[in-house]
């Protein structure tokens, strides 16, 4: 069993190190080039290769999609109040505590744990976290809606494209799928590696406060994610993707938002990089919990 956990959580990491020592080494990484490659094409890719050849059935693709929804209301309807007692504003805390790292960290981790099938799940996780992302969640740190921010995401016309494939059984010519796979290749280990780089540049203030944080946050997505697994009945991948993406720490996107906005950047920064080391030390354990 050891073993196993090691062959999970060991790609994830040691691709996380080689950015992490990349940046640390003062070697050049252009963050916002690669975040373009892999938002426009890497991703896009992804989606629709893993949608397409794997056997998901639109059943069970929109019962994860549920879920997701759930998961992501739960959080807010949680975490809310405590900060809300804590004395700490909604603006700049509460969308860390909501969104977690679902892609650069979830992704590849239900891939490895639960193969094909838990990334096509994991990927549906993914899909929707996302729209909410940059819908509710930037629309409360810019203090403004705007639906447009979803239309320019190309990954949501990967997802109609495969969902299409999957529900009217259309045929992939053989050379978009080998074209489609080979693109999606490269996304994994580049978000990985982009995460380490990441994480090396954050600054990081108020330790006490990012680390209770932190803590909140790893502790409430296990429990939400078992709850919400509970309540609609997942048994196998479906309950372990789901726990997994749930119990992901903080995603990088949190900051990126409240720098933009001003909404207390170097404090999140502190949450994403804390609940990130912590993770890597609560991993194994959520992995025997789940598999």
């Amino acid at each position: 069993m050891i073993y196993e956990l090691l062959t999970i959580v060991s790609p994830v990491a040691i691709c996380a190190l080689i950015g992490f020592i990349w940046a640390k080494c003062g070697y050049s990484f252009d963050i916002e080039q690669v975040t373009r490659l892999v938002t426009y094409i890497g991703t896009p890719a992804l989606v629709f290769a893993t949608l397409t050849e794997v056997e998901i059935d639109p059943k069970s693709f929109s019962r994860m999609a549920l879920a997701t929804a759930a998961t992501v209301i739960m959080f807010a309807v949680v975490a809310a109040p405590i900060l809300k007692f804590s004395g700490l504003r909604m603006r700049p805390y509460l969308p860390p505590m909501v969104w977690a790292n679902m892609g650069n960290m979830g992704l590849p981790l239900c891939l490895f744990a639960f193969g094909q099938e838990g990334l096509a799940l994991a990927i549906t996780y993914f899909s929707v976290d996302v729209i909410m992302l940059f819908t509710l969640g930037v629309s409360f740190s810019a203090g403004a809606f705007s639906i447009g921010r979803v239309l320019k995401l190309p990954f949501i016309y990967a997802v109609a494209a495969a969902v299409t494939v999957m529900v009217t059984d259309v045929e992939v010519p053989r050379w978009i799928a080998n074209t489609v796979g080979l693109l999606a290749g490269f996304t994994i280990p580049l978000m990985l590696i982009m995460l380490g780089v990441s994480l090396a540049s954050l600054k990081v203030s108020r330790l006490k406060l990012a680390s209770a944080l932190s803590v909140l946050r790893l502790l409430m997505g296990f429990v939400v994610g078992v709850a919400v697994a509970w309540i609609f009945g997942f048994e196998g991948a479906e309950r372990g993707v789901l726990i997994m993406e749930a119990a992901m720490p903080v995603a990088v996107y949190n900051y990126l938002f409240a720098a933009k906005y001003d909404q207390e950047p170097e404090e999140v920064a502190g949450m994403i990089l804390i609940s990130t080391a912590l993770s890597f030390v609560t991993l194994p354990a959520l992995l025997w919990f789940v598999l």
